[in-house]
């Protein structure tokens, strides 16, 4: 079953309402759908690996983590970097070291594949945690937001909750629509029958590593733009964003939402954080909230073996399942 054209008009309808949120003046929730948004746009860009490309990696975090590190590091310690330069500049970083590395990983395959991309992780996890460069075990803190200055016209103020909300949802919608495009062109098609059928589309004369290298890079490079709003909304930065455990919980998003839809990570991103909300709320569990991975790591496997395509699936059939269906029947 494909979306209807009242469901391709809803991510229209979706954002739109969700810029009318902060009308409803609440800190709390505000600061809770803004990281909704930053983890979105993480889980989305990993969704391009494993949903559309079927590159599984375990190390997705190393690019998130040293997209706040490079912003912590880029500007004065004391004072406000422009955001026009520092967030291109973070996001650049970010994918030429997943250009780096996606070289030297994409010549492996299954399970040495998730394994050397963790090996990368851990190893840059611990060139911030082990040097006096990150900080060490502590981090950095960020004591000054970034600005966004027009001359001297102040085009967003950061440090004001609203307009950074305004911020990561303009930028989620924009990752979302990007991607979209991107993955209804050829390119995207040229993707799904890698991720079918590598040896085939090689056999056809496609390019395959270097189709794979451009998704794996761009995905490092929009995991460093969540990288860096998430070191702007929590003001500082330290080793436990770059871990495994980082790389492990993004994963679940985006089994959570379903692979191969760009919406089923957002939905996926927005379940994760609301059970972690509810689940480790010590007002209503007690002592048993200091044990909500238990009740998450449960609630993912039922998910897993009881809805493979995710809370997705619930409504549109992943593009990438039908794809995989025509190959069977051929």
């Amino acid at each position: 079953m494909k979306p209807s054209r009242l469901a391709s008009y809803l991510p229209f309808v979706v954002v739109g309402l969700a810029a009318l949120f902060p009308l409803l003046d609440n800190v709390y929730y505000m600061q809770l759908l803004t990281r909704v948004l930053i983890m979105a746009i993480f889980a989305m860009s990993l969704d391009l690996l494993v949903g559309y490309t079927g590159l599984v990696s375990f190390g997705h975090a190393a690019y998130f983590g040293l997209a706040g590190y490079a912003l912590a590091l880029m500007g004065p310690k004391y004072e406000a970097v422009s955001l026009w330069w520092s967030l291109p500049a973070a996001i650049g970083v970010c994918a030429l070291f997943a250009l780096i590395t996606g070289t030297l990983v994409l010549r492996t395959r299954g399970i040495y594949f998730i394994m050397v991309t963790l090996a990368f992780a851990q190893m840059l996890f611990f060139v911030f945690h082990d040097t006096k460069l990150g900080g060490g075990s502590d981090g950095i803190y960020i004591y000054v937001k970034p600005e966004m200055l027009l001359g001297d016209f102040k085009v967003l103020d950061l440090e004001n909750r609203d307009h950074f909300y305004w911020l990561a949802l303009i930028l989620a919608a924009g990752v979302y629509f990007f991607l979209r495009r991107v993955l209804g062109s050829n390119i995207g098609r040229a993707l799904l029958g890698i991720k079918v059928n590598e040896h085939r589309m090689r056999a056809l004369g496609f390019p395959v590593f270097r189709y794979q290298l451009a998704s794996f890079t761009l995905s490092g490079g929009l995991a460093g733009l969540a990288g860096y709003l998430a070191a702007v909304q929590y003001g500082f930065v330290n080793p436990e964003i770059l871990s495994w455990h980082q790389s492990g919980a993004v994963l679940m998003m985006v089994i959570l939402g379903g692979m191969g839809t760009l919406y089923g990570p957002v939905i996926g991103a927005f379940a994760f954080v609301m059970l972690r909300e509810v689940l480790s709320n010590q007002a209503w569990f007690g002592s048993w909230a200091g044990h909500w991975q238990l009740a998450m790591g449960s609630i993912i496997m039922l998910v897993a073996l009881y809805m493979p395509r995710g809370l997705a699936g619930l409504f549109v059939k992943p593009v990438v399942t039908e794809a995989e269906e025509e190959a069977e029947d051929e």
